[in-house]
């Protein structure tokens, strides 16, 4: 009889741990209680995998042996409070494809800040180098979908597969043996704090997680001028004790990058025609450049490739130039710090859009830098109490709007040649949008429309 497996959530992770899951034998049944989107029910029906959306039925969800769950899914809900108190084994889809692998090299990569583009870069320099490497987890694939498609393929047996994950704090809660060769911590600020009692221990306890189980052999690549990660060391949360082994701890400190060139050991790797910018992502390249060097690229090649990379969208993305104006998406700069290293990057006057739904943010680290870099405020959210009263006292021109059209609208009036209209919002984005894509392609729409406009 086959063991019954129910998968929890039918987004990208669900849908690919249910075809891996069918694949390895299981009878799989997934449960969403929200609504399937159209792509992930016509897969699961071409499959022959049984779902239910919109609710959870616990007759059908208690017959499980195994649960996975969407990392979306908090451990407070009714539906896993459940599952605990049954004794069923519960963890995430992460966690799952692990165990199902087979021999390969991990690199997983997590941080409030700077995650994707770290995960893009890596995936990009260890592409360009000739190896043999997928990207996924937090972005594009799941990782189960991707270990299904090696298996299927029988193609990648000697080891020789990277997979380059991101991995978000909300899916490190759900591992349990999850044990990458390389684990990069690139940041810990406030962020999610709702999900862990407002607790910034909480949350960098689960940061930690990432290292938990390294062992003798492994690499754990961290921010080693980050206050909380450095306070963490000496607390001892982050000690590892499996089986009496730790992986060689790996700090990247300020001295790594200098003239315009980053230093890994005694190479330089110049940054001057790349596009990143900002020592943030410095920073982020640092650490993508020692995995990638760990893992074997040729060093030559790593150079080349760094001046190919294009940044993700969404994050400092340049977006047109219009009459000495340079407009730039950073919508994905949805808390503090990420705007902090956005403000820092900045080498011309500002126009500053920010606003949208606040997650309990601190404006004060803000506000040296938006007194000697900022022009202009452009509030753009439903309720802009909190960042108008934050920055009131230094002055600046500040205007309220409803919409990106708005926003680009009344930016267009105040900055003038030679100055950057900088869309960094500090803040979530559901209470215009429906999410910071959605943000980041209106405010680039917007900027396409005042092109013509001109």
């Amino acid at each position: 009889m086959k063991k019954r497996i129910v998968i929890l959530g039918s987004g990208e992770s669900g849908t690919g741990a249910a075809l891996l899951a069918q694949h390895l034998g299981y009878d799989v049944f997934v449960s969403d209680k929200g609504p399937i989107k159209e792509q992930y029910k016509q897969e699961l029906n071409v499959h022959g995998i049984a779902w239910e959306e919109n609710q959870h039925s616990m007759d059908k969800i208690l017959t499980a042996s195994q649960v996975i769950k969407s990392p979306g899914i908090p451990e407070k809900s009714e539906v896993i409070k459940a599952l605990r108190e049954w004794g069923t084994e519960v963890f995430g889809e992460i966690e799952f494809a692990f165990r199902h692998a087979g021999k390969c090299q991990i690199v997983a990569i997590t941080g409030s800040n700077g995650k994707t583009t770290t995960t893009e870069l890596c995936y990009h320099l260890l592409k360009s180098a000739g190896m043999n490497v997928r990207k996924g987890g937090n972005v594009g694939n799941s990782f189960a979908r991707m270990v299904l498609d090696d298996i299927v393929d029988k193609q990648v047996k000697d080891g020789s597969r990277i997979f380059v994950l991101e991995i978000s704090s909300f899916q490190l809660d759900d591992t349990l043996d999850f044990k990458p060769k390389i684990a990069i911590l690139l940041n810990i600020t406030p962020d999610h704090l709702d999900r862990y009692d407002y607790s910034l221990e909480k949350y960098a306890a689960s940061k930690f997680r990432i290292t938990l189980n390294q062992g003798r052999g492994d690499k754990f690549i961290y921010n080693g001028f980050d206050p909380v990660i450095k306070s963490n060391f000496e607390h001892g949360i982050a000690n590892r004790e499996a089986n009496g082994l730790k992986p060689k701890d790996i700090a990247i400190r300020k001295s790594f990058y200098k003239n315009g060139c980053i230093k890994i050991g005694k190479d330089l790797f110049d940054m001057q025609a790349s596009q990143l910018k900002g020592s943030h992502n410095m920073f982020n390249a640092a650490c993508a450049l020692r995995a990638s060097i760990l893992l074997g690229a040729d060093k030559e090649r790593l150079a080349e490739s760094l001046n190919t990379f294009s940044t993700p969208p969404h994050r400092l993305e340049k977006v047109a130039e219009i009459n000495g104006v340079t407009w730039i998406n950073d919508s994905k700069a949805t808390n503090v710090d990420a705007v902090f290293y956005a403000l820092q990057s900045m080498e011309t006057p500002v126009v500053w859009i920010v606003g949208g739904q606040d997650k309990g943010n601190d404006y004060e680290v803000l506000k040296k830098l938006v007194k000697r870099k900022v022009n202009t405020i452009i509030c753009m959210g439903l309720d802009n109490t909190k960042i108008i009263e934050a920055f009131k006292s230094l002055n600046k021109k500040m205007v309220e709007t409803k919409s990106a059209e708005e926003a680009v609208q009344q930016a267009s009036k105040y900055a003038k040649s030679g100055y950057t209209v900088l869309l960094s919002p500090a803040c979530a984005s559901f209470d215009l949008f429906k999410n910071y894509e959605d943000r980041g392609n209106q405010f680039k729409q917007a900027v396409k429309s005042l092109t013509i406009n001109h």
